[in-house]
């Protein structure tokens, strides 16, 4: 993909989060914290709790870090996980994101919950990280590579920004390298991509910048599990989200989650947690 159209995916990807129609609907959907994939115990598990579930599995991964690692979390939506981590464990994080309207309401929240003096919010892009050389013993990230045009290049800038033995923590959709495109095609339609990662892709990535694989946790099986819970909660909820969400944007929404859902229990699609060393 060229630098001309990679910019162009990150403009489509700004303008829809920063959206009323979409802020709204993450906001109040998911509880206001996380915005991305969680570890449910049943088909009716509230959607904060099972997305709370997935930032306390990745933690666990990297405590013997805490509480004196630098952590910058990419793609960090309303900030969710630094406010765990910041509260739990009282380590500093950076969340770097692009969608203005998110970084603001995450700055709210930590004010309100008085962790502003341990996480800085910055407005940016994972493409081209706005920190120096060496700076975070751990880069954090959840469901948000997917969005990029140009995912080597988050790797190479994940590799400028980390420590010498910092660690490379993340979840992400991801497609099975042999899925049929015509049951992936909604899905990618539904991103503006020609591609999403896959789990060989992206091992591959570390692999050529010398990073050492920690470990690999398949955990595919929440995927549909968790997009068929958020289309649950958007049919069940239709006439209060109708207050502040637009008809379009609904009916858009069932159709997307049902395509993610489609290609999940088609077996197209991978998700877990990827978990990476800076040899």
């Amino acid at each position: 993909m060229s630098q001309h159209d990679a910019a162009a995916v990150e403009k489509m990807a700004k303008d829809y989060y920063d959206s009323g129609d979409a802020d709204n609907f993450y906001y109040n959907v998911w509880g206001g914290e996380d915005i991305h994939i969680g570890l449910y115990k049943d088909d009716v598990e509230p959607i904060r709790d099972a997305s709370r579930r997935t930032v306390e599995r990745m933690a666990e991964k990297i405590a013997h870090r805490f509480p004196d690692a630098r952590i910058l979390d990419i793609g960090a939506g309303y900030g969710g996980s630094a406010r765990y981590l910041a509260k739990k464990w009282g380590v500093h994080v950076v969340c770097l994101n692009l969608s203005t309207v998110q970084n603001e309401r995450n700055r709210q929240m930590n004010k309100e919950q008085g962790l502003d003096h341990l996480i800085e919010v910055v407005d940016g892009t994972f493409e081209d990280l706005p920190f120096k050389e060496d700076t975070f013993d751990v880069v954090w990230s959840q469901d948000a590579i997917l969005h990029s045009g140009a995912r080597r290049k988050v790797f190479e800038e994940v590799e400028r920004v980390l420590r010498q033995d910092g660690e490379f923590i993340f979840t992400d959709p991801m497609q099975k390298v042999d899925a049929d495109p015509e049951v992936l095609k909604p899905v990618l339609a539904r991103i503006h991509l020609a591609s999403m990662g896959s789990f060989d892709v992206y091992e591959q990535f570390a692999k050529d910048l010398g990073w050492k694989t920690v470990e690999i946790e398949r955990l595919s099986e929440y995927l549909p599990k968790h997009y068929s819970r958020v289309r649950s909660e958007l049919e069940s909820r239709d006439a209060e989200l109708a207050e502040f969400c637009s008809k379009d944007y609904r009916e858009r929404m069932k159709n997307g989650l049902s395509h993610w859902i489609n290609a999940g229990k088609q077996g197209v699609l991978d998700w877990g947690i990827l978990h990476f060393s800076k040899a």
